[in-house]
C-alpha cells in the first residue's frame, strides 16, 4: 500500500537544480531509508516530501491529494518531521517541549485537553523519557535529547515520521538505541518511518526499503538485499565493497571497502 508518492519532482535552490525528474513511492507502515553521497539531494527530497521546502515542478501526493493544497494543520496531523539539527529548546522542560507536538490537534484557544495530556505522557513513556519530564531539555545528554525530540514527533500523533540523520553526533550505543526505538514504533504502532542515514550497515539492518540517490536522481530502490551490493555501492559511492551476511539478522553487511580510482 502507498499513501505518499512523488512524481517528476524538480527541486531548485536559486539557480542550482538539486533534484530533477524524480519519482518515488513510500511504502506504508514500513521503514524506508534514503542513502547516497553527500550533496546528492537526500535531505532535499525529505524536506520537499514534507513541504518544508517547495518543489518547482512535479507533485507530491498524500492520500490522493497534493500536499501543496493541504491545510497546514491537517498535514501536521499526518506527517511529523525531525530535522537534522533540532533547534535549541532554550529553557523549556522536556514536558513543555513534547507538549508542542499537540499543536495540530488543538482548538483556537490552545488549551491542553485530557487527550493531549494522555498523548504527551504516552510519548514520554514509550521513548523512555518520562523521568526527565520536569528537566530542562538542554541539560540532557545527546541521546536523551534525541529521544525527547522523537517523543515530540510521537505526541503529534501522526502515521508518518520523517527523520533527517537522527543518529548524527551520537555514539554507537545511542545510535543503536534510537534506531531500535524507531523499529519498535514501526512494528508495534505501525508508524511509517522515513529517514536519511549515512551508515550503510544501519540502513541494511533496519530498513524494509532503501532508496539509493546520486546527483539528485534515484539510482536504485528496493529491499536491502538489492541495494547493499557491490555494483550498486560502486555506482553510488565509488567504492569497491566486500559484502557479507550479518550473522544476527541475515541482512547484508558491508565488511570493508576501498575507493575506486580512475573511473
Amino acid at each position: 500500500m502507498v499513501r505518499l508518492q512523488a512524481k517528476d519532482l524538480q527541486i531548485r535552490y536559486a539557480d542550482r537544480t538539486i533534484v530533477e525528474n524524480l519519482s518515488v513511492s513510500i511504502p506504508d507502515e514500513k521503514i524506508t531509508v534514503i542513502i547516497g553521497p553527500n550533496g546528492c539531494g537526500k535531505s532535499t527530497l525529505l524536506k520537499a516530501m514534507t513541504r518544508i521546502i517547495p518543489h518547482q515542478k512535479g507533485s507530491v501526493v498524500l492520500d490522493g491529494e497534493s500536499i501543496v493544497k493541504e491545510p497546514t494543520k491537517r498535514l501536521a496531523q499526518k506527517i511529523a518531521v525531525l530535522p537534522q539539527t533540532p533547534e535549541s529548546a532554550g529553557a523549556l522542560t522536556v514536558g513543555e517541549l513534547v507538549s508542542y507536538g499537540r499543536f495540530p490537534h488543538q482548538n483556537r484557544f490552545g488549551r491542553l485537553t485530557k487527550k493531549d495530556l494522555e498523548m504527551i505522557d504516552w510519548a514520554l513513556e514509550v521513548t523512555g523519557t518520562k523521568f526527565f519530564k520536569s528537566h530542562p531539555v538542554d541539560s540532557l545528554s545527546g541521546g536523551q535529547r534525541q529521544r525527547v525530540w522523537i517523543a515530540l514527533a510521537l505526541a503529534q500523533e501522526t502515521d508518518m515520521i520523517f527523520l533527517d540523520e537522527p543518529t548524527t553526533y551520537l555514539d554507537m550505543a545511542h545510535q543503536l538505541e534510537i534506531l531500535e526505538l524507531l523499529q519498535q514504533l514501526n512494528v508495534t504502532e505501525k508508524r511509517t518511518i522515513v529517514m536519511v542515514l549515512h551508515d550503510l550497515n544501519h540502513a541494511a539492518r533496519f530498513a524494509d526499503y532503501i532508496i539509493g540517490m546520486k546527483f539528485g536522481k534515484i539510482v536504485k530502490s528496493g529491499p536491502s538485499e538489492e541495494i547493499i551490493t557491490k555494483p550498486v555501492l560502486r555506482e553510488l559511492f565509488q567504492i569497491d565493497a566486500e559484502i557479507g551476511e550479518d550473522p544476527r539478522t541475515g541482512k547484508p553487511i558491508c565488511i570493508t571497502y576501498n575507493l575506486v580510482r580512475g573511473d
